[in-house]
């Protein structure tokens, strides 16, 4: 298992090619020549990296889902609208397929941020307002989501 770390300002070409920053792909480099599945975000409007061994871990949850109700059936499909197998080339850069391009709103500058154990890839103007848009209850949602009794630090 894989936990990146950092936050990275990219520019994408005119192909949708990605330069990954050297202390990303440093961190990458024992999983580059596993492949990467690249999807849209559930929540967000970015893409989210998954390293192939993290996306087969949540493939073989999802592979319990019933398939014979709807809801989850309906969560199958757009869960995994768009979904693309991709690889990093020789020279370090990602190419964004050009549909997952426009979901993501992606111009010339980029954003790469880890999220534990994917990368989100993010136009900067978008990632810029989420932050500034969460920024004013994120000790609120911090304690909520991190600060039960439940919680422990070991």
């Amino acid at each position: 298992m894989i936990n990146f770390i950092g936050t990275y300002d990219c520019k994408a070409d005119t192909k949708g090619r990605v330069m990954l920053p050297v202390a990303l792909k440093n961190q990458m480099s024992p999983i580059l020549n596993d492949g990467f599945v690249l999807k849209r975000s559930v929540f967000q409007p970015c893409l989210e990296l998954y390293p192939m061994a993290e996306w087969n871990l949540l493939m073989q949850k999802m592979k319990k889902m019933n398939r014979f109700k709807k809801k989850n059936d309906d969560f199958i499909r757009r869960f995994s609208a768009g979904v693309k197998i991709v690889e990093i080339d020789a020279t370090g850069r990602l190419l964004i397929p050009k549909n997952l391009v426009e979901v993501a709103g992606i111009t010339k500058e980029v954003v790469l941020s880890s999220a534990i154990n994917i990368i989100e890839i993010w136009d900067k103007d978008g990632y810029e307002k989420v932050l500034n848009d969460t920024a004013e209850d994120f000790a609120g949602l911090a304690e909520e989501v991190m600060g039960g009794d439940d919680y422990e630090l070991s």
